[in-house]
């Protein structure tokens, strides 16, 4: 995952590690959130839209997660409706570049018939009126462009960084795309994000299946943080290199030539720091009350 989000190294096991940590942390999190308010409702157990409520404010992601699910639905549908039974379950990671790209991941006659649904929240106004105005195929909203806009920016990346990849290379790059925590790991997800211990609700197919969305998305925006952040120090360290005159550009006859380093642990922690500063939308005002803010854990 990191590396088809931009990491062109090879980040050790402790780099890894720490991701791996922080991705643990906020999928508890958000389990923890989700029985809060399935409590308030009166359910035992979590649906789909208390996770999705949990990144409303974020309009680009929960745009994307909705292009993902509606693609999802469509597939699904192809699929039961294919004489042929299928060839078997589709691929997440294909869901995602239906996602990012729009477009449906078959061609077939069954699927082109088909229509992306649009999925619909219980906190949208549109969802307090019996009566929906019927929606037009070149009408989009705000959320979908500023989505569109974010992802247009990640392909364009992508395409850069493809371009002059080899053949092997790029299956490589093919393989690490396929990278998911949930596609044919659900039980040791389960396990894994503490299902049975956090929450004692059991998800079911589309709860996993947002959960390992919002996992890759994690992964990209620490990444993309990170990437941020080493950019920065190496600025820093390469003006400072350039104010020695006489070890500037000196090269030997076995000196090693320089390579670029992988993202390390510290980079990775100053991008989870950056990212859970509390934007000044979410934040009130005391009127110079004093005393120390809890803050609690943002989602990423």
């Amino acid at each position: 995952m990191m590396f088809v989000s931009g990491e062109t190294g090879e980040p050790s096991a402790e780099t890894t590690g720490i991701i791996e940590e922080i991705v643990r942390g906020q999928v508890i999190e958000m389990l923890q959130q989700c029985t809060n308010l399935a409590s308030r409702r009166g359910s035992r157990s979590i649906s789909t839209d208390d996770l999705i409520f949990l990144i409303r404010h974020d309009k680009a992601k929960v745009s994307r997660l909705r292009t993902y699910l509606s693609w999802k639905d469509v597939r699904k549908t192809a699929k039961d409706n294919d004489p042929s039974g299928g060839a078997g379950a589709p691929d997440p990671a294909d869901l995602l570049d239906d996602a990012a790209a729009g477009i449906a991941g078959g061609t077939g006659p069954v699927q082109m018939r088909q229509k992306k649904a649009k999925i619909g929240l219980p906190w949208e106004v549109a969802s307090f009126f019996s009566e929906q105005v019927p929606e037009r195929e070149e009408d989009e909203d705000e959320d979908e462009v500023e989505a569109n806009a974010a992802t247009l920016q990640r392909l364009k990346n992508a395409d850069e960084r493809t371009r002059g990849m080899t053949r092997d290379e790029y299956v490589h790059w093919s393989e690490c795309r396929q990278a998911s925590f949930t596609f044919r790991k659900g039980k040791r997800f389960r396990e894994w994000a503490g299902f049975g211990t956090v929450t004692d609700a059991k998800p079911n197919d589309d709860i996993v299946d947002i959960l390992g969305f919002l996992t890759f998305e994690i992964v990209q925006t620490l990444t993309e943080e990170a990437l941020k952040v080493k950019e920065l120090e190496d600025q820093v360290l390469s003006e400072s290199r350039e104010k020695n005159k006489k070890r500037k550009r000196e090269k030997f006859l076995f000196h090693a030539e320089e390579g670029r380093t992988p993202i390390e642990p510290r980079h990775v922690e100053e991008a989870f720091r950056r990212l859970q500063v509390p934007k000044p939308k979410s934040r009130a005002m005391r009127n110079f009350s004093g005393g120390v803010v809890k803050s609690k854990l943002t989602l990423v």
